[in-house]
């Protein structure tokens, strides 16, 4: 692993990124039109949208930030929003070894390359406006491995989703439909935030997150259209990743959450459509809890729509928001995936029949050995071309 040993500008973090994309082996030849760049929105509200703060003006550097606490809460926001960002690049970075068409290598290759521009893009954030501290937290981003891809990681990825293994196609799919929308929400949240390199942020990286979570979206279409995965092995890794993306919402009741909205960092995920209808006090120790409810109700809609696609039973389902949790009111809880309590020992067992086991990875390889288990899909005419759209709709022009 490198050793970074000083930063001084966000140059110098430049260059431990290419060694951080040499250390974890992600070369990617056919990207070297993409624009890796921090992007920041022209355009956003003057003011502090939410919050005890609301009505004052954004602040634009951290000095203008009333208290310590406040700043200490908005790096620990930055750093952890970047730590996502390149974990899943090193979850991901195997699969371009075994890609089953052309577009799903595109798929792959742009958003792994759109994650690393995000993480560089909470980094410029660190480096440039929380001096010393900042400089440090960025160096850590790079010096942190997702565990399950790097197994002899002594210093994991700070979330638990992105310490999971990526081993196949269909777990790429389930992590970008179920994972990376979350991604949308966190974002979503934090784009009406008080300072506002942050609030700047969330529009680019929210255009770009539509396409990984939209990939996922459309790659699961075209696995259950192709009919070649058993619907009992599909939902086993629905279950996987469906709770793990429930526990990124956090604790329930959680003061962090509490105090990200009261200084008006961090909103709820429907905060316009909640003031439009006159709900403009949220009960502010419940904020995870009602933002894990609206993404539960989301991926419950796809996953209907999924099953207009297959034929007959067995159909997929949503697992209980008690099932398989690591996090929140229902950690730790001996729950079915259809929200019964068992006992510990038949959680157990339950949890290795409705969790990806060895066998199914061992079916899933002799499936994937003809590319027809999922639809093929024709190249976009220009892929890199979107990047200027991109850049069009940061600038408003």
């Amino acid at each position: 692993m490198q050793v970074i040993r000083n930063i001084g500008t966000f140059s110098d973090w430049m260059d431990y990124l290419k060694e951080w994309q040499r250390d974890i082996g992600v070369k990617i030849e056919d990207a070297e039109n993409f624009i890796m760049t921090p992007i920041y929105d022209e355009k956003i509200a003057p003011e502090i949208e939410f919050g005890d703060f609301k009505g004052q003006p954004k602040w634009d550097r951290v000095t203008q930030i009333p208290t310590q606490n406040m700043r200490d809460a908005l790096l620990a926001l930055t750093y952890v929003q970047g730590d996502t960002e390149f974990a899943s690049v090193e979850q991901q970075r195997r699969l371009l070894e075994s890609v089953p068409h052309d577009y799903d290598r595109y798929a792959a290759v742009r958003i792994m390359l759109e994650e690393i521009r995000h993480g560089l893009q909470m980094c410029h954030i660190l480096v440039e406006h929380f001096g010393q501290s900042g400089k440090i937290e960025a160096r850590k981003l790079l010096e942190r491995r997702a565990r399950e891809a790097f197994p002899d990681t002594k210093n994991p990825r700070l979330l638990g989703a992105f310490n999971e293994a990526v081993d196949n196609w269909l777990d790429f799919y389930a992590y970008t439909c179920f994972v990376d929308r979350d991604g949308k929400f966190q974002l979503g949240m934090l784009k009406p935030c008080g300072f506002s390199p942050l609030a700047r942020s969330a529009g680019p990286m929210l255009r770009e997150e539509a396409f990984h979570l939209g990939s996922g979206n459309d790659g699961l279409t075209r696995i259950v259209k192709a009919g070649r995965i058993p619907v009992p092995v599909l939902q086993k890794f629905f279950n996987k990743w469906i709770s793990c993306a429930m526990d990124l919402f956090g604790k329930d009741e959680s003061s962090t959450a509490e105090w990200g909205y009261v200084w008006g960092f961090k909103a709820r995920f429907d905060e316009e459509q909640q003031r439009k209808q006159g709900n403009l006090d949220p009960d502010r120790k419940e904020l995870n809890h009602h933002n894990r409810m609206l993404y539960h109700k989301e991926v419950a809609d796809i996953v209907s729509r999924l099953n207009s696609f297959i034929p007959g039973e067995p159909k997929l389902f949503m697992p209980d928001e008690k099932y398989h949790r690591a996090i929140g009111r229902w950690a730790n809880q001996p729950f079915s995936v259809k929200g019964e309590k068992l006992t510990e020992e038949q959680y157990q067992q339950h949890l290795k029949d409705t969790l990806p086991s060895e066998d199914d990875y061992k079916l899933l390889a002799d499936i994937f050995k003809d590319p027809r288990w999922i639809e093929a899909k024709p190249l976009p005419k220009d892929l890199w071309g979107y990047q200027e759209n991109i850049r069009k709709a940061t600038l408003g022009k």
